[in-house]
């Protein structure tokens, strides 16, 4: 069954499950996608590469209904006008959105029927400098952060946001500052994951148990997330969270 009449699905995990999971390897990657992760001088960064081409492959298969290995996976590049690079798509499936993401030993990917934008970061790894701040948060945004017990920890919570809106077009790394974020929380409500409006875009917040890893993924349409166990049986599951 077809799902992109729906949401957008969103999935989170750690590199080594998901390269242990039955039907995923290396072989369904393209020659292109080959070339690439050979190109990883550490041994875990060319793993998280491979694991989160093939996490991005996996929600695909699971918004359409198909099968994994039917899924073809092409990069573009508009600025240089090459391929192997750039945003992801399906071959043959224009309508279909992907994004994906991959830190230290973690990957995050989505799929859906509109352009979808999905970034993961590890605490810690996005520690914010006076200068850093300015490029990337307003002056509301900026105070909020100040405020906070761990300003480090809030300050990674809006880049993941914004990095994921620079993955469907709705901002740029010149432009991030002038994204406005303040009107959405910087806390969880709870252990799952939390749905918020940003004018028409639909964005998702989670912190993955375990690694802390913080997740945020956006739509025009409505995304998902699928548990641990989802990514195995395919279930979804999702919280709304408070409006901006």
């Amino acid at each position: 069954m077809d799902g992109t009449a729906g949401g957008g699905l969103v999935a989170v995990a750690g590199s080594a499950e998901v390269l242990a999971l039955p039907g995923l390897g290396e072989e369904l990657l393209t020659p292109a996608e080959r070339e690439r992760a050979a190109r990883f001088h550490r041994e875990r960064n060319r793993l998280d590469f491979v694991a989160a081409h093939l996490l991005v492959r996996l929600c695909a298969a699971r918004l359409l209904g198909v099968p994994v290995a039917g899924l073809v996976l092409e990069q573009y590049c508009p600025d240089c006008g090459l391929s192997g690079h750039g945003a992801p798509s399906l071959a043959g499936r224009p309508e279909v959105g992907l994004s994906l993401s991959h830190t230290e030993g973690v990957v995050a990917a989505a799929a859906g029927p509109a352009p979808v934008g999905v970034d993961v970061e590890l605490p810690g790894g996005r520690d914010g400098t006076a200068d850093l701040y300015d490029r990337v948060l307003g002056p509301a945004e900026s105070a909020l952060v100040a405020a906070r017990p761990d300003p480090d920890g809030a300050f990674l919570r809006q880049w993941v946001r914004k990095e994921a809106m620079i993955k469907i077009g709705r901002a740029s790394l010149d432009t991030l500052a002038s994204v406005d974020l303040s009107a959405l929380p910087l806390d969880l409500p709870g252990p799952g994951p939390a749905l918020h409006r940003h004018g028409d875009l639909h964005l998702l917040d989670w912190a993955a148990p375990g690694s802390g890893a913080l997740l945020a993924a956006v739509s025009t349409r409505p995304v998902r997330l699928l548990p641990p166990d989802g990514l195995r049986a395919g279930g979804v599951q999702g919280r709304p969270g408070a409006s901006a």
